[in-house]
C-alpha cells in the first residue's frame, strides 16, 4: 500500500510538473507548484493513516486509487461509495482538493493560452489556432488575415502611463470583439480569430473571406472602431490604426508567410499616411526583399567597421566664427557611400541602431578627445536616435564613454529632435540634465516641424534650438516666411536659447537670417560635411576640401 502511496505521488508529481512546463509561463509554473503541494500533504497523510489504521485499507484503497486516477487527469468522476461511507471527513477533503486543483488547472490554461491584458488569444495560441485552421480548411476556401497596430499608442503610454495603457488595450480588444461579431455574417456565421501579438499590434483571422467587397468592410469596419475616441482617465483619447491584409494563398501558404506578408502590407499603411487599410501586393513582395537585403547589409556593415563620421560647421552669425560642427554619419557602402536617410529607418526598425549608435558614441568620444588636446573649443553636435532616446542607459554610457576617453564635456552637444523632446521620459530627462551638468549642452533639432508644448520647452535641460531647413527655405524670397522665421527666432530667445538655422543654401538666406537675428549658421553655403583632417584645417584657418555630401 505504502509503494502505491509513493507511486501516485511521483505520477501526480511528473504529470502536473509537465502541466506547468508545457504551460510555458512562469506564472503557471507557479499555479501548478502550489497546486501540487496539496495532493502531496494528502497522500502522505493517507500514508499514515494506512500505517497506523490497517483495518480502513479498504477505504484508503479506494482512496488512491481514485487519486491514482486524478493524476492520470480524470478530476470529475465521483469519489468511490466505499471511501465515501467509511471514511466521510477524509472524502470531502479530496472532494475539495479536486474542486481547487480543478480552479487552478484552468488559471494555468487562461495563462498559457490568453493574454492577460486583454484576454485574447497570445501569440502561441494564435498561431497555433490558425495554423488549424489553416489545415482544416478545405482546397476552395480564401482564408484572410488582418494584421493591426495602433497608430499612437506609444504616446499614451508616455503621457498617461503603462497602467492607463493596459485599460486602453483592453478597450480595443472590446472594440475587435464587436467587429468580429459584426463581420460573422461574412465567414459562414463564425466570428475570426482574434489575438494580441505583443506590445500595440492585433490580429483577426478568418478561416474563409472570399468577397473582396466582405473584405473591405471588414477593414472598414477595424478603422472606424479604433479611429472613435476612448475615455482614458477622464479624457477623450484618439489613436487610430493601420492595417495590412495577406490572402491565403495568394500570398503565402503558411501561417509565417501571412503574417509577413500582412505585416508588410501594415507598415505600407503606416508610411501612406496612418489610418489605413493596405493589402499585399507584388510590389510590397520586391519591398520586403529589399528590406531583408539592407538588414543583412548593415550587420555586415557593422562586423566590417563601414561605417564614418563627417564634420558640418557652425559659424556665429554675427562675427563668422566657427562654433561647433555636426557630427554627421556616413556608411562606406561597396557601392559607394550612403547617406543616413537610406539606411536608419531601417537600422531603428530592426534596433541594429543600437550597435550603430554604440559605435557613433565611441567614436565621438574619441573625437572630442583628440580636438581636446589640440586645443580645439569648438563643440561637436551628435545626434540621438528614437530608439537610444527611449532608454536612460544610453546617456549613462554616452557619459561613461567620455570620461574613458578623457574627452572634455564642454565639447559636446546632444541633437534631440523636436518630437522626441517632446515625448521623452522623466528618467531620460534626468539622465540628459546630468549630462549638461558636466558640461555638455543640448539642442533640439528640426524645430518647427511637430506640435511643441511651449511649458514642456521651458522645462526642458536644452541651450540651443535649431529651425529646420523648412522654416528658413525661403526667407530670402518670402516676406512671409522671413516673418515667420523672425517669429520663431524670437521664441527661441524668450526661452533663453540660442537659434541655430540649419540647411542654408544661398548666401542671400544666410544674410537676411544675420539681419533677423539668427545665432548660428549650417549649411553648405557655409561649409559641406568634411573629414576629420579638412574640419580641422577649416578651424586652423586653412583652405579646406570641400568633401561631396
Amino acid at each position: 500500500m505504502a509503494k502505491r502511496v509513493a507511486g501516485v505521488a511521483a505520477l501526480g508529481a511528473c504529470v502536473l510538473l509537465g502541466a506547468a512546463l508545457g504551460a510555458g509561463t512562469a506564472r503557471a509554473v507557479l499555479w501548478v507548484a502550489l497546486a501540487l503541494s496539496v495532493p502531496l500533504t494528502i497522500l502522505a497523510v493517507l500514508a499514515t493513516l494506512f500505517l497506523l489504521q490497517p483495518r480502513r485499507n479498504a477505504a484508503l484503497s479506494a482512496a488512491v486509487d481514485r487519486l491514482h486516477a486524478a493524476a492520470l487527469g480524470d478530476l470529475e468522476s465521483p469519489l468511490p461509495p466505499k471511501l465515501m461511507r467509511n471514511m466521510p471527513r477524509l472524502a470531502q477533503s479530496i472532494d475539495e482538493l479536486f474542486l481547487k486543483l480543478r480552479g487552478n488547472l484552468e488559471s494555468v490554461h487562461r495563462l498559457a493560452m490568453f493574454d492577460t491584458v486583454t484576454g485574447l488569444a497570445n501569440r502561441p495560441h494564435f498561431r497555433r489556432s490558425a495554423e488549424r485552421m489553416l489545415e482544416d480548411a478545405p482546397e476552395e476556401a480564401r482564408a484572410v488575415l488582418f494584421f493591426i497596430d495602433l497608430d499612437r499608442f506609444k504616446a499614451v503610454n508616455d503621457t498617461l502611463g503603462h497602467a492607463v495603457g493596459d485599460v486602453l488595450l483592453g478597450m480595443v480588444a472590446n472594440r475587435l470583439r464587436a467587429v468580429g461579431d459584426q463581420c460573422a455574417a461574412f465567414n459562414h456565421g463564425e466570428t475570426p480569430l482574434i489575438g494580441r501579438l505583443a506590445g500595440d499590434e492585433f490580429t483577426l483571422f478568418f478561416a474563409d473571406l472570399p468577397d473582396p467587397a466582405a473584405r473591405e468592410r471588414v477593414g472598414e469596419k477595424v478603422l472606424q472602431a479604433l479611429s472613435e475616441p476612448f475615455d482614458l482617465a477622464g479624457q477623450q483619447v484618439s489613436i487610430g490604426a493601420s492595417v495590412g491584409l495577406a490572402l491565403h494563398p495568394d500570398h503565402g501558404l503558411t501561417l509565417h508567410d501571412l503574417m509577413g506578408a500582412a505585416d508588410a502590407a501594415m507598415y505600407q499603411a503606416k508610411t501612406q499616411g496612418r489610418g489605413r487599410v493596405e493589402t499585399f501586393s507584388d510590389g510590397l513582395a520586391a519591398q520586403m526583399i529589399a528590406r531583408a537585403r539592407l538588414e543583412t547589409e548593415l550587420r555586415a556593415a557593422i562586423e566590417h567597421d563601414e561605417f564614418a563620421l563627417v564634420f558640418q560647421p557652425q559659424i556665429s552669425a554675427k562675427s563668422g566664427v566657427i562654433v561647433g560642427a555636426e557630427a554627421l554619419l556616413r556608411w562606406q557602402h561597396p557601392d559607394g557611400t550612403k547617406l543616413p536617410a537610406a539606411f536608419l529607418q531601417r537600422a531603428e526598425e530592426t534596433g541594429l541602431i543600437v550597435e550603430i549608435g554604440d559605435w557613433v558614441v565611441a567614436t565621438v568620444a574619441n573625437t572630442i578627445a583628440r580636438w581636446g588636446r589640440l586645443g580645439i573649443e569648438q563643440r561637436l553636435a551628435v545626434n540621438v536616435s528614437q530608439r537610444q532616446i527611449d532608454h536612460a542607459s544610453f546617456f549613462r554610457h554616452l557619459r561613461a564613454a567620455m570620461l574613458a576617453a578623457q574627452a572634455p564635456a564642454r565639447l559636446l552637444e546632444l541633437e534631440i529632435s523636436e518630437t522626441l523632446a517632446m515625448h521623452c521620459s522623466e528618467d531620460v530627462l534626468r539622465a540628459i540634465a546630468m549630462l549638461r551638468s558636466a558640461g555638455a549642452t543640448v539642442a533640439v533639432d528640426d524645430f518647427g516641424t511637430g506640435y511643441s508644448n511651449l511649458a514642456r520647452l521651458r522645462r526642458l535641460p536644452i541651450d540651443r534650438v535649431k529651425l529646420d531647413r523648412s522654416v528658413i527655405e525661403h526667407v530670402a524670397t518670402n516676406p512671409e516666411a522671413r516673418a515667420i522665421a523672425q517669429a520663431v527666432i524670437g521664441l527661441v530667445h524668450g526661452l533663453g536659447c540660442q537659434a541655430v538655422a540649419e540647411g542654408i543654401e544661398t548666401e542671400a538666406q544666410a544674410t537676411v537670417l544675420r539681419v533677423i537675428g539668427c545665432d548660428i549658421l549650417q549649411g553648405y553655403a557655409i561649409g559641406a560635411p568634411m573629414g576629420e583632417a579638412d574640419f580641422l584645417a577649416w578651424v586652423q584657418g586653412m583652405t579646406p576640401q570641400r568633401a561631396t555630401a
